[in-house]
């Protein structure tokens, strides 16, 4: 009780940043989102084909992919403040031009253009985090932003579709280029490190210290050394293939969830939308509960951390096969049951793993790391919608797109039980003994 109290009675600057966070993630999902709602009417007035929304939905994933791994380096290298700041503002420009594209060439670019802005978002989210809380909090802090992933589609999707059956697709990206811009001057006039911000009490700072909060500073291996020595770690490989296989099914949810309501159970734009809320509802509550504060609480009840996150992660893509319920069945109410409970198991294992940047990577290596780790889940995130619009399009079904993605999820968590093993610190390069030259 004393130990609580004293936590309480600290001051909260940290959590004001966990929040500015998790507002920016927020707005980013926005950002992403909004095409498709959008995508009934775009693919009308450019007559596109399944096949090709599922390449318009995700040009944003292949640039935000390619760009992770520098972005993980620019972050290990400038830092979360610089990078956020350029990032952010990018978001808006790319949503204004968007908003005024006079075709499809345009809208493409665009999201293109979106994808390269918003690449060192999460990674510096996970990086934030790990300089401004201990290791008890980081849990929560972390389902603070990444719920927001899931908190968009519930007033995202509703607000965008109004927009969009109300004013036109136009008006949709406009809304989102509002917010960005707005949540660029938030970020700029309220985000620092720890050891630059001025609000920063020393009691609260010492007390993220002590709690094992990950130093700010910079590795002594060169960029290329540490992504080399990175994919060298069996942890990464673990932490790499479990991570893409949640990607491909969150991504397939986020991209053609609506779609799947309206050609399957045939229903319009604000109805599926309203629907399309409900499994979104369900991922923000377990993300929030689960994924953050349940793990806290277990590992501060004295429970081993690496076996309280490990298990919440395992059982959460155990549920995120629950997919495979929607294929049998055509009442709407039990397919979107069985998809929140997919989505609310995927949700829950989603901040463990983007908690272990912080802790596992070595000094200076969170970026690099948490970068090598969205490269993959978006490669996978980037091929999810274009895999499901080819099977629709052939099949006239979400049937298999459904089973291939319960099939994925099957590869990763036997990549996150055999490969990964312990959540435990990898060496830092530094204190690896180099081959004697002399050895023989």
């Amino acid at each position: 009780m004393g130990a609580l109290a004293k936590t309480r009675a600290l001051p909260q600057r940290r959590w004001r940043i966990g929040a500015l966070l998790g507002i920016g993630v927020l707005v980013n999902y926005l950002d992403r989102l909004n095409l498709s709602v959008a995508a009934p009417q775009l693919q009308h007035a450019f007559d596109l084909s399944p096949a090709q929304v599922g390449w318009f939905l995700s040009a944003f994933f292949w640039s935000y992919a390619l760009c992770q791994v520098p972005a993980g380096v620019l972050l290990d290298r400038l830092g979360p403040t610089r990078v956020g700041r350029w990032g952010a503002l990018l978001w808006g420009v790319a949503s204004t031009m968007t908003a005024f594209a006079g075709g499809f060439g345009g809208i493409l670019a665009a999201r293109i253009l979106l994808g390269i802005a918003e690449a060192p978002s999460f990674p510096a989210s996970a990086k934030a985090t790990g300089y401004w809380f201990p290791r008890r909090e980081r849990a929560f802090a972390t389902s603070l932003f990444d719920v927001a992933s899931k908190f968009s589609n519930v007033i995202g999707v509703p607000l965008v579709a109004f927009a969009i059956v109300h004013a036109g697709w136009r008006w949709g990206f406009g809304l989102t280029a509002v917010l960005s811009f707005g949540y660029f001057v938030a970020f700029y006039l309220i985000y620092r490190d720890p050891s630059a911000d001025p609000g920063l009490s020393d009691i609260e700072r010492q007390y993220i210290v002590q709690g094992g909060a990950t130093p700010e500073g910079h590795t002594a291996a060169s960029a290329l050394g540490m992504l080399s020595y990175l994919l060298t770690q069996r942890k990464v490989w673990g932490l790499i293939v479990g991570f893409a296989a949640y990607g491909y099914s969150f991504s397939l949810f986020l991209t053609w969830l609506p779609g799947y309501l309206m050609h399957t159970m045939h229903m319009s734009i604000l109805h599926s939308a309203f629907y399309t809320a409900v499994p979104w509802s369900v991922a923000t509550i377990t993300d929030l509960l689960i994924g953050g504060w349940l793990i806290d609480h277990l590992i501060a009840r004295g429970n081993d951390e690496s076996r309280v996150r490990k298990t919440v992660l395992m059982g959460g893509m155990v549920l995120g096969l629950a997919v495979f319920g929607a294929t049998r069945t055509s009442d709407p109410n039990w397919a979107i049951m069985w998809i929140s409970i997919a989505l609310g198991g995927l949700a829950s294992a989603a901040p463990v793993c983007w908690s272990l940047p912080s802790l596992i990577a070595p000094k200076g290596g969170v970026g690099s790391l948490g970068s090598l780790m969205n490269l993959a889940n978006n490669l996978m995130g980037a091929a999810a919608p274009i895999a499901t619009g080819y099977i629709l399009g052939t099949t006239n079904s979400f049937t298999d797109a459904f089973l291939v993605a319960a099939a994925i999820l099957v590869v990763g968590i036997a990549f996150f039980i055999v490969v990964l093993q312990r959540i435990e610190p990898i060496a830092d390069p530094r204190n690896i003994r180099q081959p004697s030259r002399h050895r023989r």
